[in-house]
């Protein structure tokens, strides 16, 4: 009787462990290859321009410009799926921006102005653009836009003004 019972002790245990083991390959597999089937280009690309924005705060320029370039790949797939975000359209102005590539960037920042003009990111982005350029005087147009937001773009813009 007691072997029996150790019997079926061992058997209830082995049956959990494959059905453990199972239900655990059942789900990895679908995880796994689900990822580019979830992936979301645009949240990538926040990532990585949140990323690079880090690196270059502590002077590692080529390193934040690796990751920027990265978030505008991820941000070309977005676009092409909804080319009429202005959150997409500031972000690939951004990093063609922070690439040097001014006149691509100021397209892109322009575009999304069209579709929302109050954009306080594309407003103090596009002005710090006119800025690096030396256009002083259509910096001053997007920070007179951000004058009544309250936020932190207006701050940005008019520091980035007021050095120049």
């Amino acid at each position: 009787m007691v072997a029996d019972h150790q019997l079926l002790n061992m058997i209830k245990k082995f049956i959990f462990t494959i059905t453990f083991c199972l239900f655990t390959q059942v789900s990895f597999a679908a995880g796994g290859d689900s990822g580019s089937d979830t992936s979301n280009p645009q949240k990538d690309a926040q990532n990585f321009v949140k990323r690079g924005k880090k690196l270059e705060s502590k002077g590692k320029n080529e390193k934040a410009l690796k990751l920027y370039n990265k978030a505008y790949e991820k941000l070309l797939e977005a676009n092409k799926a909804d080319s009429r975000n202005p959150d997409i359209l500031n972000y690939l102005g951004f990093t063609l921006r922070k690439a040097g590539k001014y006149e691509q960037a100021e397209k892109y920042y322009l575009q999304g102005l069209e579709i929302k003009p109050n954009h306080d990111g594309i407003n103090e982005y596009l002005g710090e653009l006119y800025v690096k350029t030396n256009r002083i005087d259509l910096a001053k147009e997007r920070l007179e836009v951000l004058k009544n937001c309250k936020c932190e773009e207006y701050q940005e813009l008019k520091e980035a003004i007021g050095n120049k």
